[in-house]
């Protein structure tokens, strides 16, 4: 009896019992019905036999006991619940043979519930190589996206200096055109200095013979002649109006003040409207910027050209004038400036302009190609024996029809000028090319407000329009005002 007792303890029956009935609860809800049932059924069967056990141990216990040994207890606590045949031994099966059968069974429960417990630790394995797998091709897509996103800015950059190239090379060519035009231009004259340079040996030979007799002219006469001397410059003066330096290149500046309207002014405007919706705003940083590149490139040239006349006064000698030796090396020399220096000399002009703004992580050097072409032009204006300037305008002036044109969105009975769009170009007071202004009733010349309402900024379609319908300078330029033909003494009087 004992051994039988001690060798159902050491199956660890119930244990194996616990195990399968913590087991099905926890799967409960990942089984199916058909899965569900066979676990209920396992432990039932495991129960049954458990039970059987129990039982044949109770049997034993009670025939140690005599005839009537246990019976009290059996009676008063099994028997209600018991049927018939209780205590006969069931089956073909001894005892040992059943308990061999449940300890095999704990056996193979033990060694499914190792092999379970060794698959779930694989599978976890396995789906943490493939939690890292999938990281790692994450990162490598990241890595990819990241690769990408460099090259198409490397591809802009490129793209962008490409186009600076262009324009670089569009300008070179256009010098080169310019001094092939001026190479023929000497050529043309080339056959002339022989023939000046033997009249002037001629005049010294005969100054060297002259008879001393010229010495005796009154000083009163040396001095009226002195007072009554005016410079005139010569027909191959480089200070005359005519001079083909001087109309070659005022024809061809003229001309790209033209194109500086028609294009790189709408390229500068489509620019700022990708970081400012405000028209008006865009057109005053435009006539702005050009302003400032003017105002700048003169304040240069004149140091420039003081820088050249006093080097030229220490060794300047021969028949032209110290003013025509100061031009003459201008005209040969119109490139020695700080490009990048008057650049950036305009754009922070532009900061400190309180009536033209941008969003604060804007600056005005996304404008910088049109500043560069405007300084060029202005510098090469100024160069000029006679130069080529902007005329001065303020906001709220009188609109005066012989330098402004209107644009299409003015109000045509308007006196004042709201704000200006494009310069008129001038050569002293004579008008050369018009300029753009907006007219618009109750203009002032208070400075605009940082913050714009929606409803005084154009509509996408105006901007559309404003592209499309205008007008070059040149074309209202060619029509002549009366005025204009009047002479200086007459036209002071209007």
């Amino acid at each position: 009896m004992s051994e039988s007792l001690r060798r159902l303890v050491n199956i660890g029956t119930f244990t194996v019992l616990q195990e399968k009935l913590e087991r099905w609860l926890s799967d409960y809800y990942i089984n199916t019905c058909d899965q569900n049932v066979a676990r209920g059924c396992e432990i039932i069967e495991l129960n049954a036999k458990v039970q059987g056990q129990l039982f044949k141990l109770l049997n034993v216990c009670a025939a140690e006991g005599g005839l009537y040994g246990g019976a009290n207890i059996i009676k008063s606590r099994l028997l209600p619940w018991l049927g018939q045949s209780f205590f006969a031994t069931g089956g073909n099966l001894s005892t040992d043979t059943s308990l061999s059968v449940l300890a095999e069974c704990a056996a193979k429960d033990r060694e499914m519930n190792h092999l379970q417990t060794m698959y779930e630790t694989s599978l976890d394995d396995l789906e943490g190589d493939l939690r890292s797998f999938r990281t790692e091709n994450q990162d490598l897509r990241d890595e990819l996206r990241e690769t990408k996103d460099e090259l198409d800015y490397k591809l802009r950059s490129t793209s962008s200096e490409k186009m600076m190239m262009e324009a670089e090379l569009r300008d070179l060519k256009r010098k080169l055109a310019d001094a092939e035009e001026e190479v023929i231009r000497l050529r043309a004259k080339a056959g002339l200095v022989d023939d000046y340079e033997r009249k002037i040996r001629n005049l010294r030979d005969e100054i060297t013979y002259t008879p001393v007799k010229r010495t005796t002219f009154a000083d009163k006469d040396i001095t009226d002649s002195v007072s009554l001397y005016r410079y005139v410059p010569k027909v191959n003066s480089p200070l005359a109006l005519d001079d083909p330096v001087q109309r070659v290149r005022s024809q061809n500046l003229i001309s790209r003040f033209n194109d500086m309207f028609a294009q790189d002014r709408l390229n500068a405007m489509d620019t700022l409207r990708r970081y400012s919706d405000d028209n008006e705003n865009t057109q005053r940083i435009i006539f702005t910027a050009l302003q400032e590149a003017f105002s700048t490139a003169k304040q240069a040239f004149r140091q420039f050209k003081m820088k050249v006349r006093s080097n030229l006064l220490k060794t300047h000698f021969g028949p032209e004038t110290l003013e025509e030796a100061v031009q003459d090396y201008i005209n040969r020399n119109t490139d020695l400036y700080d490009l990048p220096g008057l650049v950036a000399d305009v754009i922070r002009a532009l900061n400190r302009n309180p009536k033209i703004y941008l969003s604060p992580d804007n600056t005005f050097a996304i404008i910088q190609p049109f500043i560069r072409e405007s300084v060029k032009l202005a510098w090469q204006m100024s160069a000029l024996a006679h130069p080529l300037d902007i005329a001065i305008a303020t906001d709220a002036e009188l609109f005066d029809d012989n330098k402004y044109r209107r644009s299409y969105d003015s109000e045509y009975t308007a006196p004042l000028v709201n704000h200006h769009i494009w310069p008129c170009l001038q050569q002293g007071i004579r008008v050369l090319v018009k300029g753009e202004a907006l007219t618009r009733r109750g203009a002032s010349l208070g400075s605009p407000r940082r913050s714009r309402s929606p409803v005084r900024s154009l509509s996408p379609s105006l901007r559309t329009r404003s592209r499309s319908r205008s007008v070059s300078p040149m074309r209202r330029a060619r029509s002549i005002s009366p005025r204009r033909s009047l002479s200086p003494m007459r036209y002071s009087r209007y």
